[in-house]
């Protein structure tokens, strides 16, 4: 894929939460919702993009789990992202081991944007 489609699908560095102060931020905020799988937590960040940062411990497993882990909630988020309003910072937990897609998908679905309506109410 190439062009502007190819663009719209990568998931850049301007995309990502990454310094600990901006995790802390969003922690903050403490709007918050949880399935017991997954946390997610959400918080206004005004830049008109909305970014991700992933809090996976040790509860997850060894690090192969954890990288694995993360892989899959970063690309399942990069491919629903779009259907979440701009101009919030998420920060997903996972709370277990062995996901797959199709639970990922599902449970940010529906844990995203009760989050983000959770900010909206702090506001």
């Amino acid at each position: 894929m190439t062009g502007p489609e190819h663009h719209r699908a990568t998931f850049g560095r301007s995309e990502r939460l990454r310094r600990g102060a901006e995790f802390r931020a969003v922690y903050a905020d403490r709007a918050r919702a949880s399935d017991g799988r997954i946390v997610a937590y959400a918080r206004a960040n005004g830049l008109g993009v909305m970014r991700l940062g992933l809090s996976v411990g040790r509860r997850c497993g060894g690090s192969v789990q954890r990288n694995r882990t993360k892989r899959l909630l970063r690309e399942v988020f990069r491919q629903v992202r779009r259907e979440f309003p701009a101009g919030y910072d998420i920060v997903l937990v996972p709370l277990g081991r062995d996901y797959t897609f199709d639970e990922v998908d599902r449970r940010l679905r529906a844990l995203v944007p009760d989050a983000i309506r959770r900010a909206e109410r702090k506001r």
